[in-house]
């Protein structure tokens, strides 16, 4: 026994190299953190899975007609980290495969059952399994494997062949299958996992730097007509040797490490920007199998390219932003995460810019009203917060940014506006969510509002600035937080909607001069006025005994 543990140990090494080994290949990698993996992913999983059980199989030790093996360590992994359709396809295979290698042997039947049954018990583990525990329920399946298996000798040796030596073989290679089946899925699991981890991490490390890039392009980009420096910052930031942004026909900014590159033209020719621009989808390529067009019209020695694309107003693509670099495929490919980041941040931060452009058309109320609803100060706060959690909570870091992107989207597309109040809950949901993830616990908001009223129509972006003035000026002055109370009503031919905290109260100056011109509170004033426009009346501000209460209302027959 002590021999067959020793020798099965030893081929438990060959198994694991072959395990390291596929995960160093990056197209592997690639398959192995997908959140939902296609058919050829599925596929391509699969086959080395049953690669490693079959080789599992033709490395074992022969001990009176049973083979003492680590066949099911592939089947045990395949289930555990492919999931259900990867697990069942590798042990079926690893099944067929064992009966047939050597079907006159007493242990055949009965191996062969458990490497099918194996792949559908760790299919069941794998709904319970995360990257924590993972590698514990990897262990407990290669154990319940290999006790099926041995069990399964026995019954089989009891009916159909030689139970004396059934029980002789199970007692002998009981031990070394266990250890070596059970140890080695862990060991796989953890290799894989590490791999997962690692390259999790690279992505978290990428995403901070895009957002570190986006905090740099914003006060250029704000302006409209510093484009250019938008484009050297990229440049200088993710080491490329040109940086091109287009809209849909032509080239509008463009920064070139030195003199030794060349951009001979302005307009796009090449089919993969082409491409890029009709699918939405970005590209990454090499100079050998790019068309000519892709790196003709660049002078110098770049040897890839990421094309990302550009969208307005959500999903309208408006341009492209090209990377040039001077190094291979492999290199561009890495930077990856950062490209599709830093494509989408650029994308929101160009339709600020054309927000921008248009305020200086519009009337000037308008125009402060919108200065105060996208308030420059509350994004950098935001990617702040996210770049802080990018690396020690990448989960949360999403959720801030799917938060952001709401909160920004809905104050892009619903600038003047009736819309329901569900609609302006939402966005200060949005809105008291990233908040919370700066100041945690200090801020606390209740919602009483009946559902007869979500439906109700009013002007948007007038709540959550009043929300945003009671976290600012009001409960963030005290130490302990506050709470906000949001709340609607009907009465007779009016809605009534007030906002009230618990905070240090605000100065009876502001609310006596609320009509006048003010310094503070700009958001405030921007509904009051914004109200007595549409309404004919704006907000009825209180001082409590702690705190204030904020209230304004809705004509039922609509805007005056």
């Amino acid at each position: 026994m002590f021999e067959l543990t020793v020798r099965s140990l030893n081929n438990l090494g060959y198994i694991i190299a072959l395990a390291f080994f596929f995960t160093k290949f990056e197209s592997a990698r690639d398959i192995f953190t997908k959140k939902k993996r296609s058919k050829k992913d599925i596929f391509f999983l699969s086959l080395f899975f049953s690669f490693l059980s079959i080789i599992g199989t033709y490395t074992g030790i022969d001990y009176r007609g049973a083979i003492v093996n680590t066949r099911n360590i592939g089947v045990a992994v395949s289930g555990i980290i492919g999931g259900p359709h990867v697990g069942i396809i590798t042990g079926v295979v690893a099944g067929i495969h064992r009966f047939f290698i050597d079907i006159e042997s007493p242990t055949t039947i009965a191996c062969a059952i458990s490497s099918i049954s194996g792949g559908f018990i760790t299919s069941i583990f794998f709904k319970r399994t995360n990257e924590k525990n993972c590698y514990i329920y990897g262990f407990i399946s290669g154990f319940l494997i290999e006790n099926l298996s041995m069990i399964l000798i026995l019954v089989t040796g009891y009916f159909f062949n030689n139970f004396s030596m059934a029980t002789d073989i199970v007692k002998n290679i009981y031990l070394p299958m266990i250890l070596a089946n059970a140890l080695g899925v862990s060991i796989v699991i953890i290799i894989i996992e590490d791999i997962i981890s690692e390259k999790e991490i690279m992505a978290g490390k990428q995403a901070k730097l895009a957002l570190e890039i986006a905090n740099k392009s914003l006060p250029y980009i704000r302006k409209g007509d510093k484009l250019n420096e938008v484009c050297k910052i990229i440049l200088e930031s993710l080491e490329a040797k040109i940086v091109i942004i287009t809209d849909d026909k032509n080239i509008i900014a463009s920064y070139l490490a030195s003199g030794d590159y060349i951009l001979n033209h302005t307009e796009i020719r090449s089919s993969a920007t082409k491409q890029v621009l009709k699918t939405g989808e970005f590209l990454i390529l090499g100079k050998e199998e790019s068309d000519a067009a892709d790196f003709q019209c660049i002078g110098g020695s770049i040897k890839s390219c990421i094309i990302l694309p550009l969208f307005q107003e959500g999903k309208k693509i408006s341009g492209t932003l090209k990377l040039y670099f001077d190094t291979s495929k492999i290199i561009a490919e890495r930077k990856q995460y950062l490209a599709e980041g830093l494509s989408m941040l650029i994308s929101t931060q160009l339709e600020l810019s054309r927000i921008e452009n248009f305020k200086a058309m519009a009337k000037e109320a308008e125009l402060k009203i919108l200065q105060a609803q996208i308030n420059p100060h509350f994004l950098f706060n935001a990617l702040h917060t996210i770049s802080s959690f990018v690396r020690i909570e990448p989960n949360k870091a999403r959720e801030i940014i799917i938060n952001l992107s709401n909160y920004l989207r809905y104050n892009l597309e619903n600038f003047s506006k009736l819309l329901p109040l569900q609609d302006e809950i939402n966005q200060v949901e949005a809105y008291i969510n990233i908040e919370k993830a700066r100041f945690g616990e200090k801020i606390n908001v209740i919602y009483n509002i009946p559902k007869a009223l979500l439906n109700v129509q009013l002007p948007s972006l007038i709540i959550q600035p009043l929300v945003e003035n009671s976290i600012k000026h009001g409960i963030l002055k005290r130490r302990e937080g506050g709470n906000i109370w949001i709340s609607a009503f009907e009465k007779e031919d009016i809605y009534t909607i007030s906002i009230e905290d618990d905070g240090v109260g605000i100065e009876q100056a502001i609310i006596d001069n609320i009509d006048n011109k003010i310094e503070k509170n700009i958001g405030l004033k921007n509904v009051h006025n914004r109200l007595k426009i549409l309404y004919g009346r704006g907000l009825t501000i209180e001082r409590l005994d702690r705190g204030t209460k904020v209230s304004f209302y809705i004509n039922k027959e609509g805007i005056c």
